[in-house]
């Protein structure tokens, strides 16, 4: 991992790195960030953002510094065919089509899922080793206790991560739905931490039922659904609020 550049405001640092060709910024508390005694090791909230966004968009930026506020850290990198990631030819004809459909009227959670669950097989490992290496730096102290936050897109690729990677111990997802595949719902039913889930009742992108159903398959004994009237993109701004209580009830002793 390679640090690029550093930022300090208003008590959080923010440093962009690369991990091979990975790009992705870790935010910590600014006191953290300059300690290097090794500190008591630090909450980490891995966030995946949402299709045709990036590791900078609004959103994303705005969650990891209410974290560092309550003294967790976060950290995101740029899904593969988002942000600074090169697009291949395969990646454009689906984003193609997608954007067509969407124009056109029609459903598109069919396409859209088959082509999460493609970039999926390339973003869990890419996540593994940043966490491995971000478990290595300073600014965490350690290794402590690890959470992950994503929807829509940071959902369908946050799924099968946390499925497959024993270090996340709390999740917060939402924002997308079983439709018949396999791969999914699956990867839900292996996943026993605890879970808060969104759901939006007037989802245009992604039908209720499909929202339930997904829900339903998690295995986890302590799973809370959260739906709001509205459509994909209505979250409601307390939403936030309760994703960092959640956060604190189980990643901060």
């Amino acid at each position: 991992m390679r640090f690029t550049a550093e930022i300090t405001s208003d008590g959080v640092c923010e440093r962009s790195f690369t991990l091979d060709d990975i790009p992705g910024v870790l935010w910590s508390p600014a006191a953290a960030a300059d300690s290097s005694d090794g500190a008591q090791a630090r909450p980490l909230v891995l966030l995946g953002h949402g299709g045709g966004q990036h590791k900078k968009a609004p959103a994303v930026v705005a969650r990891a510094r209410r974290l560092t506020a309550c003294g967790m850290a976060a950290a995101a990198i740029d899904a593969p065919a988002h942000g600074e990631r090169p697009k291949s030819e395969s990646d454009q004809r689906c984003i193609a089509t997608i954007r067509e459909l969407m124009a056109d009227g029609e459903p598109v959670i069919s396409q859209i899922a088959t082509y999460n669950a493609e970039l999926a097989v390339r973003a869990i490992p890419e996540w593994q080793v940043t966490l491995d290496a971000l478990q290595r730096t300073g600014d965490l102290g350690g290794t402590g206790p690890v959470g992950y936050w994503g929807l829509s897109l940071g959902t369908t690729l946050g799924i099968p991560l946390v499925a497959a990677e024993p270090r996340i111990t709390a999740a917060v997802l939402g924002l997308s739905g079983l439709t018949g595949h396999d791969t999914l719902a699956e990867a839900a039913a292996r996943i026993t931490i605890p879970v808060q889930f969104l759901l939006q009742w007037d989802d245009q992108l992604i039908p209720k039922d499909c929202g339930l159903a997904l829900f339903d398959a998690f295995a986890s004994r302590e799973k809370t659904l959260h739906a709001n009237s509205g459509g994909h993109g209505d979250v409601p701004a307390f939403e936030p609020d309760s994703s960092l209580r959640f956060f604190a009830r189980h990643l901060i002793s």
